[in-house]
């Protein structure tokens, strides 16, 4: 399939799958591209996409970026899902280390230059990844944030030339929640604790009442997306 082949299938089945359930996406998707991946931050949305997964399709290949600077709690989730799930995630992770990203570029290079930090740490590794892959699948949703809110449920990725697929655009933060607690979702305790949205330690902080709920994300920079889905 070549690039205007794919932009024009991301197109239609946009339209076609606009009102289809995530679990009618994740069929498609895998049916369509065999070799389809998953990329989990271990957040709500992701929790939710994990289990759909397990119950659809549990050979699919799982991912998440060891940035090295997630919360404990993060990978609490992450071990609780791997017992529960009898799944090994696939850890991709930057190819220097902490030490070695401080030596070449300063200590505190999430503070001085976070743009530099994620692509390091996040953006350089997903790419090398998605390389592997035809298709892949994410937990975006609408209203998560301004920059996400014409997210298509198909899409094609220009950035990482592949098809992605994003089964819960259209779902809100209510429809999340209603399935963890439902289906009994492992998720992280720390959404419990005013973090709506969670990245790595240094850039996210709580959440307080009235703010967007990606306001926890580099506060204080202009910052908004760590390029992942730019």
């Amino acid at each position: 399939m070549n690039l205007l082949e794919k932009e024009e299938l991301a197109r239609t089945k946009a339209e076609e799958l606009e009102n289809a359930s995530p679990e009618d996406i994740i069929r498609y998707a895998i049916e369509t591209f065999p070799n389809i991946t998953f990329a989990c931050s271990f957040g709500a949305e992701d929790v939710v996409l994990v289990d759909m997964l397990q119950k659809i399709s549990p050979s699919t290949d799982i991912f998440y970026l060891d940035t090295d600077f997630h919360f404990k709690e993060t990978y609490e989730t992450r071990d609780k899902m791997k017992e529960k799930y009898n799944l090994d995630f696939v850890r991709v992770s930057p190819k220097i280390t902490p030490e070695e990203q401080a030596a070449q570029h300063g200590d505190e290079l999430w503070k001085s230059d976070p743009n530099a930090c994620c692509n390091i740490r996040k953006v350089e590794p997903l790419t090398r990844i998605l390389s592997q892959y035809d298709a892949w699948i994410t937990g975006i949703r609408r209203d998560q944030a301004p920059t996400r809110a014409n997210s298509k449920k198909v899409e094609y990725d220009a950035k990482f030339g592949l098809m992605k697929f994003n089964p819960i655009a259209h779902w809100t933060t209510e429809d999340v929640w209603d399935y963890i607690r439902v289906n009994n979702v492992v998720y992280n305790p720390l959404h419990d604790q005013n973090y709506p949205s969670i990245g790595c330690e240094y850039c996210t902080r709580q959440v307080m009442p009235g703010e967007d709920p990606r306001a926890g994300r580099w506060s204080g920079n202009e910052k908004t997306e760590c390029g992942l889905h730019k």
